[in-house]
């Protein structure tokens, strides 16, 4: 049977009334936008109560519109100081907007791809199925249940652990060691990077007891859940793993390592950053800086004071970002291991991408691409305007606008500093780099048609 993506989502919709779905988006990337953007808007309200904010007076639009896009896109930027300016109250309101982010960016992307399979014929269905082995993942309650079970199980275990350390190690009371470690448990399973300290967490640079839990469940949350559920189920079987799935594992592998190796080696001598650590914590903090920089926003060293060659090597890894379908942002491992195939297929004089044993399809080789091209534009305009307005270094402003368009939450310390109309523009990124890859990945995908006809060949002078 061949079912319509936008036909499931107007039976969700049956038991309005006729007037509201009339107004029903038609499209499953739309319903994703405005949900999203409906979040930003009920949590900037929030963030505007007066009881939100510490002190007598209240917070102003920017600031709440801002904090509220950062939470719900799980990106981490600040432009005030998340345990000092806003009050208890106000760091709920940001924990819950971080739950909603991270559990929309799962599940909707998960069920956008449920919806691009049903929207392919039946021999293309059967097809991928066998290459997946995916039978039976196409339930939609299945898929959202799993979803929140992974979220809740993984938050709970970092949470425990992190409150018994924040307790054996640091002496905090049981009612702060809990908050403390619920909080930073779902900020780091969700990529989000807003911590309840002004410094973020520097002052746990050497603490392996806080840094590495934290990172397992970055790396956990930035794998996707398509991979994580994958793995639940065949995780003895890896020559039965889907294309995704090893893209993924091993892409996340390299990226990891690499980056850990290049920023311990570039950082190590640095006084303002790995110099003054013992050699074990110059290891635990490049490993842990790697790994944040895909892409949750913590900070274990001061990022302002880096070597500039650290921060384009960062600038490549948040750009890439994580695991589809999961809480990290960027354009994702797979977009680029993607381009990466193509790139040496071509140089070797091939015809055919082929990936671990199994022929990539032309349609993916144009997706890819339209993405990549379309961020490195957004971003090379952002970065521009953004040069225009500040009197910042291209350096730091390139910083700043990647690591808002791949919803990373670093930055050199210039986010506040930056003047409204620049906010502005780091909001949209926020906004677009959260959803643009996702939505137009399934945009691509929903729209294919199948052509009928072919023009003559001719080819251009490349190069």
């Amino acid at each position: 049977m061949h079912v319509e993506a936008p036909a499931v989502l107007r039976a969700l919709a049956g038991g309005f009334p006729k007037f509201i779905r009339a107004f029903a988006p038609r499209h499953p990337a739309q319903v994703i936008v405005l949900g999203f953007a409906a979040a930003v808007a009920a949590g900037t309200g929030l963030l505007l109560l007066p009881v939100a904010k510490a002190g007598d007076d209240g917070a102003s639009v920017l600031e709440a519109l801002f904090t509220a896009t950062s939470a719900v896109c799980v990106t981490g930027l600040i432009t005030v100081d998340t345990p000092v300016f806003w009050s208890g109250f106000g760091q709920a309101v940001i924990l819950v907007l971080i739950q909603i982010g991270g559990f929309g960016v799962m599940s909707f992307g998960t069920l956008l791809g449920v919806l691009t399979a049903r929207r392919l014929g039946l021999r293309s269905r059967i097809s991928a199925a066998a290459e997946t082995k995916s039978s039976g993942f196409g339930d939609v309650r299945q898929v959202l249940v799993g979803v929140l079970a992974i979220s809740l199980a993984v938050e709970a275990v970092l949470a425990l652990v992190l409150a018994i350390r924040f307790m054996a190690g640091y002496g905090y009371p049981l009612g702060e060691a809990l908050w403390h470690g619920v909080f930073h448990s779902i900020s780091s399973f969700n990529n989000a990077g807003f911590a309840l300290y002004s410094d973020n967490l520097m002052g746990f640079v050497g603490d392996p007891w806080i840094c590495l839990p934290i990172a397992a469940a970055v790396i956990v949350g930035g794998l996707g859940f398509p991979v994580l559920f994958e793995l639940g189920r065949q995780y003895r079987r890896p020559i039965h793993w889907s294309m995704n799935t090893k893209l993924v594992l091993v892409g996340s592998a390299i990226l990891l390592v690499g980056g850990a190796a290049f920023l311990t080696a570039v950082e190590w001598a640095n006084p303002a950053t790995l110099g003054g650590l013992h050699p074990a914590e110059k290891v635990l903090a490049g490993f842990f800086q790697s790994v944040i920089t895909r892409t949750a926003g913590f900070n274990s060293i001061d990022i302002g004071q880096m070597n500039p060659v650290s921060w384009l090597g960062m600038d490549i890894l948040m750009f890439i970002g994580g695991g589809p379908a999961g809480t990290a942002g960027g354009l994702k491992i797979t977009t680029f291991a993607v381009l990466f195939f193509i790139l040496s297929t071509e140089l070797q004089g091939g015809t055919a991408v082929n990936i671990f044993g199994k022929r990539l399809s032309r349609a993916v080789h144009r997706q890819a691409i339209t993405v990549v091209l379309l961020a490195i534009a957004l971003v090379t305009g952002a970065t521009m305007f953004l040069m225009l307005v500040t009197d910042f270094g291209q350096e730091r402003i390139l910083f700043e606008v990647i690591s808002a368009f791949a919803t990373v939450g670093l930055s050199t310390g210039i986010t506040a500093a930056i003047p409204p109309v620049g906010q502005l523009v780091l909001i949209v990124l926020m906004f677009v780099g959260r959803l643009g890859p996702v939505t137009l990945g399934a945009a691509l995908a929903l729209r294919e048609r199948p052509v009928l006809y072919e023009f003559p060949k001719e080819r251009p002078l490349i190069g």
